[in-house]
């Protein structure tokens, strides 16, 4: 996945010279700006630069917090803070910093790789869209893509106010996200886009939390090391190219940054570069949100996935897919970390395109996830989840949660289920809707072992539930998955196919294994 620019890593000096470039002066971090909008009802951390021992004093809405900085650090903590605005922010030191039209809401980051930074003026007939988009109650901030070897203290972000000019190249999820949060809660939202095309989860880790974890630290940090002392040994030239991602380099320079600045939650679109890598994504992807969340020190914030689009061929038959795999991996996240959640979007995606275009949706249905899940909303958020399944007279019963008013087939008879018996050999099955239950059975199945639902790269389903979401794809069994290492060794070697797609590792024993790493699509 390709993305927009590029912003070369950031070395130790140069961090530390732009943390320490003005002396004398009290200064803010570039997220404190004229145009931000503060998180409600939670402590708001308040924190920047200034001489040894200066006396720091902000003042907001009639609070007023004094400290005195500490190792040229300073940070106070405003009491909470009610929805509305705008107000002006003050802070006093040897100088006086003033931020105008500073907003009380809400305040959501938005992240992961292209799907999430597509820009609004390239999403699905969002011309009308962007020329009604003028709301000053929704606030927009992006951050630059910034790679770095080292946490950052700052970032280059800015804040504005929504309108016609400034939208259109902002993300087109985050934008119907916010734009339908704000209409439906009534008070100021703040998106902070940070996001970058290509990009694996592991680059959105910190180094701590990898390092720490043993299966990490071999299949993620080592492998990295033995491709980057493969290139070095192999090139002939004095220059050698950086062999893709580097673990934690946009954690570093994207999200390091912006703790601990208060937030409600977050919402992420990610996983197409960790396809090949999906059995490591079950426990990869909510050890990155834990991350987050013991980082930001705000407790279980709400953490919000877009689960993968179809993508590549539809096949005439039942197969193993990768894309599948990843798909329950987020599926599984939400079901063992607390205040978190997903949203199914089969129904948007392309098979000939990796970024498909209708964003609408995808905002619209994380919008409703939010008011359910971090607002507590008696709404239905959720399309149609996978509780049990009962064998009976050469039939599968499947019961479903979240069936809201009832199950519905789309357009017609169900399709996308498939079934198999003690063979595991998966066929096209019959599937009829029951209450909240979805009967499927097949003439060459006279006893059932498992049934899956749009397990495809590309599934072609119609699922529903009354509240007019769409069931996520599932499978009852527990067959071993295709992406599951035959049997961890050591890595030896590794190297980068020319056009970053591919990592190719050996292992002690000898053994090749490859790596899709969608970099450069």
């Amino acid at each position: 996945m390709k993305s927009k620019s590029f912003i070369p890593i950031l070395v130790p000096t140069l961090l530390l010279a732009f943390s320490t470039a003005v002396r004398g002066d009290a200064r803010l971090p570039a997220l404190f700006a004229d145009n931000m909008v503060l998180q409600q009802g939670v402590r708001v951390p308040i924190w920047g630069w200034a001489d040894e021992g200066e006396e720091v004093t902000v003042t907001f809405r009639g609070q007023t917090a004094k400290v005195k900085a500490h190792e040229g650090k300073w940070m106070v903590k405003l009491s909470r803070l009610k929805a509305g605005g705008p107000d002006d922010l003050i802070v006093q030191g040897k100088n006086k910093i003033e931020l105008k039209n500073v907003l009380v809401g809400e305040v959501w980051i938005c992240s992961g790789q292209s799907n999430m930074e597509w820009p609004l003026d390239k999403a699905f007939e969002a011309t009308s869209d962007v020329e009604s988009s003028a709301n000053s109650m929704l606030r927009l901030c992006f951050v630059p893509k910034t790679k770095a070897n080292l946490p950052m203290d700052d970032v280059k972000a800015q804040w504005k106010e929504c309108n016609p000019k400034t939208v259109p190249s902002f993300s087109a999820v985050a934008y119907y996200f916010g734009r339908d949060l704000q209409k439906a809660l009534k008070v100021p939202v703040g998106l902070v886009e940070t996001c970058w095309g290509g990009s694996p989860a592991e680059v959105w880790m910190s180094e701590r939390v990898l390092s720490s974890n043993p299966d990490y630290k071999r299949d993620i940090l080592d492998t990295y090391d033995a491709a980057v002392k493969s290139a070095e040994a192999t090139n002939t030239t004095p220059k050698v190219q950086r062999p893709g991602w580097k673990p934690t380099e946009l954690y570093n320079g994207m999200i390091a940054p912006l703790v601990p600045f208060a937030i409600k939650g977050a919402i992420w679109y990610q996983g197409e570069s960790n396809a090949g890598r999906a059995h490591q994504y079950r426990t990869l992807f909510p050890d990155m949100i834990r991350n987050w969340r013991q980082d930001w020190n705000q407790g279980d914030f709400t953490f919000l996935t877009v689960q993968l689009a179809p993508f590549k061929a539809i096949k005439s038959e039942p197969a193993d897919s990768d894309w599948a795999e990843l798909r329950e991996a987020q599926l599984l996240a939400t079901k063992v970390l607390p205040k978190s959640g997903m949203v199914v979007i089969t129904d948007v995606g392309e098979e000939k395109d990796i970024h498909p275009k209708k964003k609408a949706p995808v905002g619209g249905r994380l919008a409703l996830a939010a008011r359910g899940i971090a607002y507590g909303e008696k709404i239905e958020y959720s399309g149609p989840v996978y509780k049990s399944i009962k064998v009976k007279d050469g039939q599968a019963i499947v019961t479903f949660d979240h069936t809201d008013g009832g199950l519905e087939a789309r357009g017609g008879e169900l399709k996308g289920f498939s079934i198999c018996g003690s063979d595991h050999k998966f066929v096209w099955a019959k599937a009829e809707i029951q209450g909240n239950k979805v009967v499927v059975s097949c003439p060459e199945v006279n006893e059932p072992v498992a049934v899956r639902y749009g397990w495809a790269d590309f599934p072609v389903v119609n699922l529903w539930n009354k509240a007019d979401l769409p069931a996520t794809p599932f499978r009852t069994d527990d067959f071993p998955m295709i992406t599951v290492p035959a049997k961890r060794n050591l890595v030896k070697s590794a190297r980068f196919s020319p056009d970053g797609k591919q990592l190719v590792t050996m292992d002690s024993e000898g053994k090749a294994r490859i790596w899709e790493t969608a970099q450069g699509k």
